[in-house]
C-alpha cells in the first residue's frame, strides 16, 4: 500500500472534512478514483489516503503506485461523505482489507468522544493488512485481527448475534463481507448497520424486472428531454449532450452525480443513498440508476 500526503501547493488550509469522507484523484487521461481519508480530520493542512496496489487495476491505483512520488502534484475534488459517523453510545466496526481506511478516522473520533467501540478487522494474510499493527498497539484488545489464513473466516455470527441496544454497525470491505455483515445483521433495527461499498451491488432479479429498457429523461431547467435506451446510462447521454452535470466513479459507490427528481420513479441501483432515501425517490444516481416509469423530470 502506499500512504500518500496532499498538501495545498501554497500551504493553504484544506477544506474541513468528517470521519467517512473521501475525494476524488483526478489522474491522467481523464482518469478519476475515489480514496477514503485515513489521516486525522482534526488537521487542516493534510489529507492522507491509502492506495492499495489492485492486480486487477483499471488504471488508477497503478498510476499512483508509479507516479505520485514525494513531490508530485494531483488534481483532487472533494471532500464527500456519503458514509457519515452518526452519534451513538455503542459501535461495531468491522473492516476487510483495504476496507480499514474510512473506519480509522472513526476509531480516532469515537475514542475521543469516550464512546463504547469494538473493531473486528479481516484480511487474508496478516502481511496484508494495512495498519493492524499500529491498531493493535494503539487501542489494544479493542481491536479484533483476524487473518483468514491464520484462523479462518470472520466470526460474524457470534459479533452480530444479538442486537445491543443504542449500538450501530460499521462496515466497508469487500462485497462477501458486506453481504455477510447484512445477512446477520437482518434482524437487528433499522438503520443500526451502516455500509459503504467500493462496488454498487448488483440488482435482484425483482429489480431487473420492474425497470423499463427505454424511459425518456426530462431535464426541467435546460428545457431537453432525451430518449434512454437499454444499453445507455443516464448519465452517459447527459454528457454526451452537454448537460452540466458532475460524474465520477461511475458504478453508484461515490455520490457525485446525484440529481433531484422531480417527477418520475427512479429504479435504483447504486450504493449510495439508505433504503429510506430510495424509498422516498426525491434523488437518484444517474450513472447506474434507471427508471419504473416511462418519464423522468430531473431538475437539471
Amino acid at each position: 500500500m502506499v500512504i500518500l500526503d496532499l498538501a495545498h501547493p501554497q500551504g493553504e488550509e484544506l477544506p474541513r472534512w468528517e470521519p467517512g469522507a473521501h475525494i476524488d484523484l483526478l489522474l491522467t487521461d481523464g482518469l478519476t478514483r475515489q480514496y477514503s481519508l485515513c489521516g486525522s480530520s482534526d488537521d487542516p493542512t493534510v489529507w492522507r489516503v491509502g492506495v492499495l496496489l489492485d492486480p486487477a487495476s483499471r488504471g488508477g491505483s497503478q498510476y499512483v503506485h508509479d507516479n505520485l512520488q514525494e513531490g508530485a502534484t494531483v488534481r483532487v475534488r472533494g471532500p464527500r461523505n456519503h458514509f457519515p459517523l452518526i452519534d451513538a453510545p455503542h459501535y461495531r466496526f468491522i473492516a476487510g482489507g483495504i476496507g480499514i481506511t474510512p473506519i480509522l478516522a472513526m476509531l480516532e473520533e469515537v475514542e475521543r468522544a469516550g464512546n463504547d467501540w469494538t473493531l473486528l478487522y479481516g484480511g487474508r494474510t496478516r502481511e496484508s493488512m494495512a495498519f493492524a499493527d499500529d491498531l493493535v498497539e494503539r487501542y489494544h484488545d479493542r481491536v479484533t485481527v483476524w487473518p483468514q489464513d491464520e484462523r479462518g473466516f470472520l466470526d460474524l455470527a457470534k459479533l452480530l448475534k444479538d442486537p445491543t441496544d443504542d449500538t450501530l454497525v460499521y462496515c466497508c470491505g469487500p462485497e462477501g463481507l458486506l453481504s455477510a455483515v447484512e445477512s446477520q445483521c437482518a434482524h437487528w433495527p433499522a438503520g443500526a448497520l451502516h455500509i459503504e461499498r467500493f462496488a454498487a451491488k448488483a440488482p435482484t432479479a425483482e429489480q431487473a424486472a420492474e425497470a423499463l429498457d427505454h424511459f425518456e429523461v426530462v431535464c426541467h431547467r435546460t428545457g431537453v428531454t432525451f430518449d434512454i435506451a437499454s444499453d445507455q446510462s443516464i448519465l452517459e447521454v447527459l454528457e454526451e449532450e452537454g448537460i452540466p452535470i458532475l460524474g465520477s466513479c461511475y458504478e453508484g459507490v461515490c455520490g457525485t452525480c446525484e440529481a433531484r427528481v422531480l417527477e418520475g420513479t427512479p429504479d435504483h441501483r447504486d450504493s449510495v443513498l439508505s433504503e429510506a432515501e430510495k424509498a422516498a425517490g426525491e434523488v437518484m444516481l444517474v450513472c447506474v440508476s434507471r427508471s419504473r416509469t416511462e418519464r423522468l423530470v430531473l431538475d437539471l
